[in-house]
């Protein structure tokens, strides 16, 4: 018979499932993963022992097979494009009754929503910082450089916008040159809004603040950079970049700043 608290993954894409799985593993804590076809990464079958695979419309099949694998605690962990919810998936019956039952489709409507399903079926979603809080700066500069004064005017002007932008359920994100707010998140993920912002800018340098939302919910949708991120802003002139303090994931820290002071990028964690 299955174990009454193993903990199931609802597994996004990205690191950030390989992460809660290891830092669970370290804590003798076994999970069972939900893999998604459209965004979970295939390597999670080297990872997991047990991995079920399904559909991002499979609402109904994932509560099934967490309720026969005896999971009563699940997290969900990695990116879920919020674009998919307009692509060619195909909702069940348990999904369309969720679809119906919100009125507005932002992310925090939907799993949210999603959160109330599980609940409902004797399934609590937990804070997917559970096993990870080492991996959530504290607040101050990070990199070897500092943010000049002229990167945090405009990364300060940034704060106020992500604050507005996040108490809106909207983006994480906005970019901002020479005091100008030139692109704001709205479902297309930080990479995205960072390209556009760059086409936009014509070489000038690029300022991005990335925070949560006031009454971030860290059940889902915590902010999250990487090695892969501070990459992407090298190519596309960004030269400081804002992050919030104990609610931001630093994936890979160390290889992160390192390319970080490598290409001259400030970074801060801000409260």
């Amino acid at each position: 018979m299955a174990s009454s608290n193993r903990y199931g993954l609802i597994a996004g894409n990205g690191k950030f499932p390989f992460l809660v799985l290891e830092a669970a593993r370290s804590l003798g804590i076994e999970m069972v993963v939900a893999a998604i076809h459209e965004e979970t990464f295939p390597e999670i079958e080297q990872h997991a022992p047990t991995v079920h695979w399904m559909s991002l419309g499979q609402l109904g099949k994932l509560i099934k097979t967490f309720k026969s694998e005896g999971v009563s605690h699940a997290i969900m962990a990695g990116q879920v494009k919020h674009k998919q919810i307009f692509s060619s998936i195909v909702p069940d019956f348990k999904m369309i009754q969720l679809l119906a039952s919100v009125a507005t489709k932002n992310t925090d409507s939907l799993i949210g929503a999603v959160a109330k399903v599980l609940e409902d079926e004797g399934i609590q979603l937990v804070d997917s910082t559970l096993f990870l809080q080492p991996l959530l700066p504290d607040p101050g500069v990070l990199s070897r450089r500092s943010p000049s004064e002229d990167e945090k005017r405009d990364l300060d002007y940034g704060y106020r916008i992500a604050r507005e932008l996040g108490r809106l359920d909207l983006g994480q994100t906005v970019v901002i040159t020479d005091g100008a707010c030139i692109a704001l998140e709205a479902m297309e993920g930080t990479d995205a809004v960072m390209e556009r912002a760059a086409a936009l800018a014509n070489g000038r340098p690029l300022r991005v603040v990335k925070l949560a939302k006031p009454n971030q919910d860290l059940r889902f949708d915590v902010p999250v950079i990487g090695p892969a991120t501070v990459r992407l802003m090298a190519r596309l002139k960004v030269t400081a970049l804002a992050i919030e303090a104990r609610k931001t994931l630093m994936i890979d820290r160390d290889q992160l700043v390192r390319e970080a002071d490598a290409h001259s990028i400030g970074i801060i964690a801000v409260e």
